[in-house]
């Protein structure tokens, strides 16, 4: 494992490398060098090797990098809902939650956060721990973080350059986020089930399906299926959208899936050599989207 550098006054671990002072919550991302985070809690809903019985340990850290207009995680990722907490605290975190019963520790958009994953996971843990990230992330960054990260867990969210620009502001997405998985996938190798099929190393390539962006779900599924051999990664397919937010305002966004695209998504998926999951049209209901409402973040000992 390389050394994560991080300079905190000139911060460079996301793609977006702004140069930002994170000792005053300065940059893309808006948050400070210490992690911000809005819920810590287990997860069901979470595909099922990584949510099995007992539920994922997730934590949701707030701001971030990428900033996707249609983010059902709004109130954390763009507007910055969440507390401060110390390194120290978000170890114990992790504990609290494997001691509940967590299949893993799954970090929830923590690419603005990979130093503080870092030190964090000093030393290991005894579940996995998931890098759930909008698979807008540095290579670099992702070395560092080798051997401490068991399963990642991206969402190739933009095949296309004009997607990319129109909804996030970033062009370079499609570039990154494919040289990203490649190093996800190197790292891992093929993914590994345990006898209760829970996962506990490799890849679950997500992407969510977009209204009027069915050819460019189908492109995503198409690179998936190019590159890597069968059985190497999962790919999960979610049918969950909601407009939400600043989509509400923009068209095609401001409209739900129709089931011919949810349907033609998976039926094209289920011709491909890909192992995975696919959502019905029941995903896309706003119960589903936790309550960020700073369970599980901090307790009396440990106020920020």
């Amino acid at each position: 494992m390389r050394n994560l550098r991080h300079d905190p006054t000139h911060c460079a671990l996301c793609p977006r490398r702004c140069g930002g002072d994170r000792t005053k919550a300065a940059g893309r991302c808006r948050m400070p060098e210490a992690p911000v985070v809005a819920r810590a809690a287990l997860h069901p809903w979470e595909e099922p090797p990584l949510s099995g019985t007992r539920g994922a340990g997730t934590v949701f850290f707030s701001g971030c990098s990428l900033g996707c207009v249609f983010c059902q995680n709004d109130s954390i990722s763009q507007q910055d809902f969440g507390r401060e907490i110390t390194v120290a605290r978000l170890r114990e975190i992790f504990q609290e939650l494997i001691a509940a019963g967590a299949h893993n520790i799954d970090l929830v958009n923590p690419t603005h956060y990979a130093q503080v994953v870092a030190e964090a996971l000093s030393e290991p843990l005894p579940v996995p721990v998931v890098w759930n990230s909008g698979g807008y992330d540095r290579v670099e960054t992702l070395r560092a973080l080798e051997g401490k990260v068991q399963v990642y867990l991206p969402d190739f969210k933009y095949p296309d350059v004009q997607g990319a620009k129109q909804y996030a502001g970033a062009e370079d997405y499609p570039k990154v986020a494919k040289e990203a998985i490649l190093e996800m996938v190197r790292q891992t190798g093929p993914y590994q089930l345990d006898e209760e099929g829970i996962l506990q190393r490799g890849v679950i390539l997500r992407h969510l399906l977009l209204p009027g962006r069915l050819v460019q779900a189908k492109e995503v599924m198409d690179w998936a299926a190019e590159m890597f051999p069968p059985h190497t990664i999962l790919f999960s397919l979610m049918s969950q959208y909601i407009p939400w937010g600043r989509a509400a305002d923009i068209p095609p966004l401001n409209r739900r899936l129709r089931k011919s695209e949810v349907r033609g998504a998976i039926a094209y998926l289920e011709n491909l050599p890909l192992d995975g999951f696919t959502q019905g049209e029941e995903a896309a209901r706003s119960e589903y989207i936790p309550a960020f409402d700073l369970t599980g973040v901090s307790d009396r000992a440990h106020k920020p």
